[in-house]
């Protein structure tokens, strides 16, 4: 039944609060820690609004430095600090007021006197500094501005650093200062200073016979050595004083960690503020041994130090839980410090190097003791296998006494020379010696050692998979993405770890939520049983271990372990279909609970999981099959599936061998037989379960020759310099290229190149048209070449700027119209020619696409022009989703490129908008059909020629055909007509003596035009071409009739026919070992997206084929993106923020400074809705279409302006609330955003046209909660095209753009400036975003945006006398003065009215429906009676969409309501009556008829209009009145 406006409020509030812990997935959550809230310090208010009014004294200095009214106080900083942060411990609450209203921006920095600024004025910088990485927002720009005071005040946070009358707290904001500092060296007033304090004289702190050894080792190092030492000869006192400062930081700042670390006893109480300062210390030694420029000479430094030794005897790390997260961290600095990596050089340790570089250590030390200790004489004679275990050389050199313990360490430069003072405990020098020599088991095999699947053990583990609600504070025990990596085997590590953690962190809210559906308790007895029921999890009949294969050569891990698992699967149809459609290689969780709580206990998901329902262990499996009646695995295929009786199926399962190796060893110490224990079956969702073989993707590189293209191999780890990789830096420029059809025109060609004089080839201005070859000027050295200046910068002094430009004419292929080129459209800008050009040419190419910039039209070209310039390379076309990758593909298929070259990998083509088949079988069976076509013209033509026999049997009897029939048929004509060239009769001679005349009796008529011999000979080839070209291509299908099977057939046409090649970034990662099996090839690289996809899923489809001869045949890789939009998706926020899991490999080039192309000129929106997001780019345009075409010269009917920003106080009180953690709503906002859909849809907005955005989950189920109760079943309104999230709506856009901020305390996730310019750029023709103005407008990071939307007011301005379609200009305003919107409730008033109004016109333009009682006499014409259309009722009842099913297969439930039958009539139920609506076909208003449009208005003033402020009446003014 139709919905009937109301005027009453939803009452949602109370609903809302209800909901449990229940996440955006519907799955149940259970603390792990304190969540967020519990950071808030002492009940204080955490938001932004309850300080504005309670922290009077933050208050009133936010309001003094914002009016600039202090300048000369310099004492506020000290105020602050020593009153509001100290006194409190640093609360993070009022650090993120005073970061968020621009404490750093506005008055710190601009304040800070390097001889007047205070200890307490420069904590707060570093506070302030240290808030924002932790809010991941700008940091270092403020810092631009004064950058010549920065080299000062980072001496004094050295300075404040080794201060040891500082608080522990106090040290570690400093500490963590340092740490940002490390992790930005792309920055240079950071690097610069930075660099002082890792670079060669801080081997100044090294023994001086260490350092004598490495000069030994490093002889060049002595010569600089040397040079430095000369130039500190000539230093001052002063300059020298600061220069030993810097030398000697790092070196003081251990010893004073040290001191600290000793003071922490074994036993007794922690203090947690000296814990967490250690942890960071570990945190910054670690970055600094991960990253080469700052490990060169530290890792020296720090192993003379000692530094991992004596952490590992620390009361700390003896302490199995204060110490656990310290233990973690101390072994990532382990790793890195004996990382198999020339510190030097840089270059990477094979195993081998390893292997001799440690037997180098080993002997050294035996022939240490063989001289001078004659009791280790047996050592000393050892084989070094027999003695470099850890235990034998504890063994031999535990019994030695301390003196001569101190002798042999000192005679290997590992302490001073002995004497009372430099006395060192002989525990410390044993360990010092087992650390030094014993045997490291290789990275290589641990990484394959390493279990793929996450146990119990990590699972639950904090340090390493942190909850949800990671708030950025601590440090954990995670590799970190940034700049620079140590070697492609390090990046490669760093990526697998990262990924497999956050891979645990889904499989574990899995487990959570299937285990707390299943509701296990135990029994009197002790058994465990189930009193829930979960779809993704049932519990185990049978669990059995069946075979247990031997190792190979060479290994301790079984071959293979498969064990069968039976289940009773005691359910429903569709549920039980499910379970036996597990496929081979579904990975699995096997799960043994033992709870010990009874069956009527509920579970507490505030508390912690794991002990409420007994877990004890997980593992997982891989499916091998299920298993027949007969015991044996049912193999998939075409053929159907046997079916099975009863409720048992038992399944074979693989278990993970290095898993089950350990578990073994465990179980032989006398351990409980994990494998007997196994009571639950775990399964899930395809899509999300895949993380399997992507990592054993990125464990089989790690084990491979994995080349990268020596072009790019410095500049993917880092280093070197970032513009190498460049076209122009290459030296094998490709002078001459045919840019086929980029150029419309010769003036379009002249525009495109406008810093060039182009020459051409001819003086004939009739030839001067497309396409053209261009010839450019190579970049090359250039004698007189001077001492960094680049080869580009001085070839553009030096070299005139000309290209020459040839047109040619493409070879006729024949008189058919298929037979003619399909052409570019595209006038593409001289930035776009420039992306082309590079992308064309050898090496890296990095184009920045902002919205609306033809991103994908310039990808197109690239492809097209590479298709054409070079036909036996193969291109592989990358992208992050299926959508992006078909919309690549249809703009493909719209060029001039031969279908049967394109193939398209993965799921997702069935969603192309197009009849053709691109998937692999589906382009065998287009070539089949093809072939056999191709036969009948074959067939056809030999009729044509008169030659008698089945010549069209095979291809190879088609090429026999070809060469002895058609070819020489053509040479004799050519031999007839080539004499007569210069004759009268030539023309004529052409079609007399043509010898396919017949066969081309179809084409277009005449086919010869007679009007001359060139022009008739030019036909005549062009028609052999023809021919021709269909025996080529049966000549490339012969193949296929070769092959008997598909699989074979696909195989082919994958590595040799398919020319250009389409796959998402996961399906690389899934079949990289397969397509690598099959020998498949390519040599270029194109990426869409390419700053949504990550790292590792990036760097994979480098690396599909085997190198050839040690070398990659990549010559091109072209990424395009946007880095100022949204990152990838990470689910979990710590690998986001703290291990920066977020950064592509697109924007981690950015960041190193590569070249990059940034296209600029925009052809999406308004060039006044550009304006909101043009800021972020540079010069950024408009294309012309944008300033002519009519839609966008037209201003939005019924709207005073084409955006605002519309403010949205509290709603009865109340603004944003949060049902659980970070799911945030706003009743009031979702209230004010549905009724602007309501009464665009009264205005005649299409709903399609319509897009409601929110930067929140819970928002866009709260609206469309909302839109379903108000629009729904209303065909008056129906719904919008899409409401989505701002993340996920990316990369699409609508014409109107609905956007509600939701927030109202703090600002959230927006302030991450890519999500604004996402948000801002969607709209093209209007943007009316709904929020609280005077939270978002005090955001710097929001301002630029914020600052030009509160331009215009901040409230609604109508004119609900317009109507759309659009007909007045945008330079024209309304001619009515604006109604102005006060709030929610005025907009639902107008709204309900309006609805009411034009109901009522409808009844006076004579389209009501009679009353009920009377249909049955005189039914409406074409209708029948309601008594007859019960299904049509039902339909409408039903259109409320399941969101939460949606949700979960991530679909947007408005869009199938918005492409409802527009030819449906449906009842609108008035005041009891009822109406006959139709649905809008036309564009125009959707309820009313073009003819009643006069009755509307002549009702509406009839009835009390709808008045503004200053008229009586006009603004609703209850909540009674909301819609």
């Amino acid at each position: 039944m139709a919905t009937k406006m109301s005027s009453q409020p939803l009452a949602y509030m109370e609903e809302f609060k209800k909901v449990s812990r229940i996440t955006r997935k519907g799955k149940r959550k259970f603390a792990l820690k304190p969540t967020w809230h519990s950071y808030s310090t002492s009940g204080e208010v955490d938001t932004v609004q309850g300080f504005w009014e309670d922290e009077h004294y933050i208050r009133d200095c936010v309001t003094q430095w914002s009016g600039k009214e202090f300048d000369k106080d310099v004492k506020i900083p000290d105020r602050i600090y020593y009153r509001e942060l100290v006194p409190f411990k640093f609360p993070l609450n009022k650090i993120k007021f005073l970061e968020f209203s621009q404490y750093l921006e506005d008055f710190l920095w601009p304040r800070f006197d390097l001889s007047r600024s205070s200890l307490g004025h420069v904590m707060s910088i570093a506070i302030m500094m240290n808030e924002k990485f932790r809010e991941r927002v700008s940091a270092w720009e403020c810092f631009k501005a004064s950058s010549d005071l920065f080299p000062g005040y980072f001496a004094r946070v050295m300075e404040a650093s080794l201060d040891s009358k500082l608080s522990i707290k106090e040290r570690t904001i400093l500490l963590v200062f340092l740490i940002h500092c490390f992790n930005s060296l792309e920055e240079d007033l950071v690097r610069n200073q930075v660099q002082k304090l890792v670079s060669l004289p801080i081997w100044t702190c090294l023994l001086p016979s260490r350092r004598e050894a490495e000069f030994k080792k490093h002889t060049r190092l002595k010569k600089y050595w040397n040079h430095i030492q000369k130039k500190d000869a000539k230093l001052d006192k002063d300059t020298m004083d600061r220069a030993l400062q810097e030398r000697s930081f790092l070196s003081n700042l251990m010893k004073g960690f040290f001191g600290l670390l000793d003071s922490l006893p074994q036993t007794g109480q922690l203090d947690p503020d000296l814990v967490n300062y250690c942890e960071r210390f570990m945190e910054l030694m670690t970055d600094l041994e991960a990253q080469l420029p700052t490990r060169r000479f530290f890792n020296t430094l720090m192993d003379d130090h000692h530094l991992v030794v004596k952490c590992s005897l620390s009361g700390l790390a003896a302490r199995e839980k204060e110490g656990h997260l310290f233990n973690q961290l101390l072994d990532r600095l382990r790793f890195y410090a004996g990382f198999e990596i020339n510190d030097q050089t840089g270059t990477a340790l094979t195993d081998h190097e390893m292997v001799d570089l440690h037997y180098d250590d080993i002997v050294s030390l035996q022939r240490t003791c063989f001289q001078l200790y004659p009791e280790l004489r047996t050592f000393s004679l050892s084989n070094v296998a027999s003695i470099d275990q850890r235990t034998t050389l504890m063994k031999h050199f535990k019994q030695l006494s301390n003196e001569t313990l101190h002798k042999i360490t000192a005679s290997l430069h590992l302490v001073p020379t002995f004497d009372e003072s430099s006395r060192q405990v002989s525990d410390f020098l044993v360990e010092l010696i087992s650390y030094k020599y014993e045997r490291r088991l290789s990275q290589l095999e641990k990484l394959n050692n390493m279990p793929i699947y996450p146990t119990e053990k990590i699972l639950w583990d904090e340090n390493v998979v942190p909850s949800e609600y990671f708030s950025g504070e601590g440090c954990l025990a995670l590799p970190k993405l940034n700049l620079q990596f140590l070697t492609l085997h390090d990046y490669l590590l760093r990526n697998f770890i990262l990924f497999r953690l956050e891979s645990t962190y889904e499989i574990r809210q899995d487990v959570e939520d299937a285990i707390s559906r299943l509701k296990p308790w135990v029994t009197p007895e002790g058994t465990t049983e189930f009193s829930g029921w979960a779809r993704m999890a049932q519990s185990i009949s049978n669990f059995a271990v069946i075979e247990v294969v031997k190792p190979k050569v060479g290994e301790r891990k079984p071959a293979r372990v498969r064990a069968d698992v039976t289940l009773q699967l005691n359910l429903q149809k569709a549920v039980k279909e499910e379970w036996e459609s597990l496929k081979k290689h579904d990975v699995c969780f096997l799960i043994t609970c033992q709870p010990e709580t009874s069956v009527d206990v509920t579970l507490d998901y505030t508390s912690q999981f794991v002990p409420q329902v007994g877990l004890v262990y997980i593992r997982g499996c891989e499916v091998e099959g299920m298993l027949d009646e007969n015991g044996k695995v049912i193999e998939e295929g075409p053929e159907p599936k046997p079916k099975l009786s009863g409720d048992f199926r038992t399944w074979r399962v693989w278990l993970d061998t290095n898993q089950y190796q350990l578990d073994m060893e465990t179980i032989s110490k006398g351990e409980e037989d994990i494998y007997s224990t196994f009571n639950i079956l775990m399964r899930r969702k395809p899509k999300e379960n895949n993380f399997k073989p992507v990592l054993e993707t990125i464990r089989y590189l790690m084990n491979t020759e994995c080349v990268v293209p020596d072009w790019l191999h410095d500049i993917f780890l880092g280093y070197g310099d970032p513009s190498a990789a460049n076209y122009r830096n290459m030296s094998n420029q490709i002078s001459t290229l045919n840019w086929n059809d980029t150029f419309l025109s010769i003036e379009h060609l002249k525009e495109s190149f406008p810093n060039y004089t182009i020459k051409f080839t001819c003086d004939d201005t009739s030839e001067l048209v497309p396409p053209f070859k261009v010839s450019m000027p190579t970049i090359s050295m250039v004698k007189g070449q001077k001492d960094g200046e680049t080869v580009e910068e001085h070839n553009s002094k030096t070299s005139e700027k000309i290209l020459t430009a040839e047109p040619f004419t493409l070879p006729n292929r024949g008189p058919y119209p298929h037979n003619q080129p399909k052409r570019n459209a595209v006038r593409f800008t001289p930035t776009q020619v420039e992306a082309i050009h590079s992308g064309m040419q050898h090496g890296l190419t990095l184009i920045v696409g902002p919205p609306g910039t033809g991103k994908t039209d310039v990808a197109v070209q690239i492809i097209s022009n590479l298709y054409h310039n070079f036909p036996d390379q193969r291109i592989l076309l990358v992208t992050h989703s299926n959508q992006a990758l078909n919309q690549l593909f249809e703009k493909i298929m719209a060029l001039d490129i031969d279908e049967r070259h394109l193939l398209r990998l993965g799921h997702g083509e069935e969603e192309l908008e197009t009849d053709k088949d691109f998937s692999r079988y589906g382009r065998v069976n287009f070539i089949l059909a093809l072939r056999l076509q191709l036969l009948k013209e074959v067939e056809r033509l030999q009729r044509s020629i008169g030659v008698v026999g089945d010549v069209a049997y095979t291809c190879e009897t088609a090429g026999h055909f070809y060469l002895y029939q058609v070819v020489s048929r053509w040479e004799e004509f050519l031999s007839k007509v080539r004499p007569l060239k210069d004759k009268p009769e030539g023309v004529e001679a052409i079609q007399e003596h043509f010898p396919f005349n017949q066969f081309f009796s179809n084409a277009p008529q005449p086919v010869f035009k007679g009007n001359s011999y060139h022009g008739d000979m030019d036909i005549a080839e062009g028609c052999f071409r023809h021919i021709s070209h269909i025996f080529k291509q049966l000549e490339e299908f012969r193949a296929f009739e070769l092959l008997r099977s598909s699989y074979d057939r696909t195989n082919y046409l994958l590595i040799k026919e398919a020319k250009i090649i389409a796959m998402t970034c996961t399906h690389a990662a899934l079949k990289r070992k397969d397509l690598v099996e099959l020998a498949f090839k390519y040599d270029n690289i194109i990426m869409e997206e390419a700053a949504q996809i990550l790292e590792v899923e990036t760097f994979i489809p480098m690396m599909l084929q085997k190198p050839e001869d040690g070398f990659s045949r990549l010559k091109r890789v072209v990424l395009i993106g946007d880095h100022h939009q949204l990152p990838p998706v990470i689910q979990n926020m710590a690998f986001q923020k703290y291990s920066n899991m977020e950064q592509s490999l697109f924007t981690r080039f950015v960041r190193l400074g590569v070249p990059t192309v940034q296209l600029d000129a925009q052809g999406r929106a308004r060039p006044s809705l550009c304006r909101l997001y043009q800021w972020m780019y540079r010069s950024l345009g408009n294309l012309p279409h944008v300033l002519k075409e009519t839609e966008f010269q037209t201003a939005n009917p019924s709207f005073y302006y084409d955006y605002q920003l519309i403010n949205v106080e509290d709603f009865n009180g109340v603004g944003e609330t949060e049902p659980t953690p970070h799911f945030y709503q706003n009743l009031g906002e979702a209230e004010y955003v549905v009724a602007l859909f309501m009464y665009m849809r009264l205005q005649g907005y299409p709903p399609d046209k319509i897009t409601i955005l929110t930067t929140y989950n819970g928002q866009k189920h709260l609206i469309r909660d909302v839109l379903n109760k108000r629009c729904a079943s209303n065909p008056v309104f129906g719904l919008p095209s899409k409401v989505s999230t701002v993340d996920r709506f990316q990369g699409q856009q609508n014409d109107y753009i609905i956007l509600s901020l939701v927030r109202t305390r703090f600002v959230g996730h927006l302030r991450d400036v890519r999500r604004l310019i996402v948000a801002m750029s969607r709209a093209r023709l209007g943007l009316y975003i709904f929020g609280r103005v005077s939270l978002f407008s005090r955001c710097h990071e929001l301002r630029p945006a914020f600052q030009l939307l509160m331009e215009r007011p901040v409230q609604l301005y109508l004119d609900p006398y317009e109507h759309f379609p659009p007909t007045r200009q945008t330079d024209t305003a309304p001619p009515r003065p604006p109604l102005i919107i006060e709030g929610m409730t005025h907009l639902s008033r107008l709204v309900y009215e309006e609805y009411n109004i034009r109901i009522q016109a409808l009844h006076h333009a004579q389209i009501l429906a009679p009353p009920p009682s009377q249909q049955k006499e005189s039914p409406l014409q074409g209708e029948e009676p309601p008594s007859k259309k019960p299904k049509e009722e039902k339909a409408i009842e039903d259109t409320s969409p399941k969101q939460e099913e949606e949700e979960v297969k991530g679909e947007e439930p408005m869009e199938e309501e918005a492409k409802k039958d527009t030819k449906e009539t449906v009842q609108a139920e008035v005041d009891d009556d009822f109406v006959i609506v139709p649905e809008d076909t036309t564009g125009h208003d959707p309820t009313i008829p073009s003819d009643v449009m006069g009755e509307i208005e002549k009702a509406r003033d009839e009835e009390n209009p709808i008045r503004n402020d200053d008229d009586e009446g006009g603004v609703a003014s209850s909540d009674e009145e909301v819609i």
